[in-house]
């Protein structure tokens, strides 16, 4: 039974490793030798925000009308509306905004948001890129705070912070996992770069925009990580404000995590020299992108290797013990407030390693076609 019990300690042990043992060294290491890029509120180059969509027409002029209600000067900045080739709700004809700085384009083919976006960036203008998508919403002050970030020389892009809304509980299981994966970004970005932006909201130096191979699934990490292989640091700031209008379901965020787990995979295939020297950041995308894909295989083993021990430790209890252990139990389960915030966990848990199962098998089997939109 202790090899049990000590199988299960170490497969639990993993878990803390890859969840709280990084994230602490990163902490660490950003405090003692943290090198923050240097943000000017002055600097004033040219904006294009590229909204890459396939949405309707009144969602996305909904969207544009957000995004030109920004602070920053109205005769600096410009939006490009870039319709998916395949699969857009909507026509550029359609489209119905009377601003002279709103540009609408047709992706390239065979669509997706890799294409797309290419289209986009090739009809702007601007002397910085800022990246957005129809379902969040901007603060005002968001477009100003990503430029000021990327008046850093040393800069390449930038990426802001996603909000939830109150819309999602606030002890929901995927604002709990945003609140850690913003300040993990936060802290890496201090040391060198973040491992990966926030594709609704971040912000890049249009000529140094990689052309994304068509059916990329996450530009939102291939952009940075391709940045970062070429010597430019990435960013992050909390200042920079995207707020989702969505409620996030299990169903929805399960969908969307099995595509983003899937897009790490694939960019190790895209840009095989992320796990390289070439990357001053390698051991960061291992730990933060793809350790966290061996988290059901310790659970597994964790689930395996102690259930002996416990039902064993279990059976030399009497069975009064045993009764008052199944009574208090079922006590605290009747209690809503409990209930909630103990099982409601425990299903996203078990819904978000699912993801990583399904993320695993599609990148076994190169299925990389897996962008749909989530049903909320």
């Amino acid at each position: 039974m202790l090899l049990f019990a000590g199988t299960a300690v170490a497969a639990l042990s993993a878990i803390g490793l890859i969840w709280l043992g990084y994230p602490g060294l990163v902490w660490v290491r950003s405090r003692l030798a943290g090198r923050p890029l240097r943000a000017d509120a002055g600097w004033r180059p040219t904006v294009s925000v590229v909204l890459a969509t396939r949405d309707h027409a009144s969602a996305i002029e909904t969207r544009v009308h957000d995004l030109l209600a920004t602070a920053y000067p109205a005769a600096l900045l410009e939006v490009v509306v870039a319709l998916d080739a395949e699969g857009a709700q909507t026509t550029p004809a359609a489209l119905v905004i009377a601003d002279p700085r709103v540009r609408v384009v047709v992706g390239d083919r065979p669509g997706g948001k890799a294409a797309t976006l290419n289209a986009g960036v090739r009809g702007a203008t601007g002397e910085l890129l800022v990246l957005a998508d129809v379902a969040q919403r901007f603060e005002p002050t968001t477009i100003p705070a990503l430029v000021a970030e990327l008046a850093d020389s040393r800069a390449g892009a930038v990426s802001g912070a996603l909000d939830l809304g109150p819309g999602t509980g606030r002890w929901s299981p995927v604002r709990a996992y945003w609140t850690l994966e913003k300040w993990l970004r936060f802290h890496e970005a201090r040391r060198h770069s973040s491992i990966g932006v926030t594709g609704a909201v971040y912000a890049t130096r249009r000529t140094l925009w990689p052309v994304i191979p068509a059916g990329t699934i996450l530009d939102d990490v291939y952009v940075p990580m391709a940045l970062v292989l070429q010597g430019w640091r990435v960013g992050f700031t909390y200042a920079a404000i995207a707020r989702d209008v969505r409620v996030i379901g299990l169903s929805a965020e399960q969908q969307r995590k099995a595509r983003t787990l899937t897009g790490n995979l694939q960019l190790v295939q895209l840009l095989p020299a992320i796990l390289t020297a070439a990357n001053p950041v390698r051991a960061a995308f291992v730990w933060h992108k793809l350790a966290r894909l061996t988290t059901p295989i310790w659970l597994l083993v964790a689930v395996v290797a102690g259930a002996p021990w416990l039902i064993t430790q279990l059976m030399t209890w009497t069975p009064a013990q045993q009764l008052a252990l199944g009574a208090l139990l079922l006590l605290a389960l009747s209690i809503p407030p409990i209930r909630r915030r103990v099982l409601g966990p425990l299903v996203w848990g078990l819904g978000m390693q699912v993801a990583v199962v399904r993320a695993l098998r599609n990148a076994a089997g190169g299925r990389w076609a897996v962008w749909q939109k989530p049903s909320v």
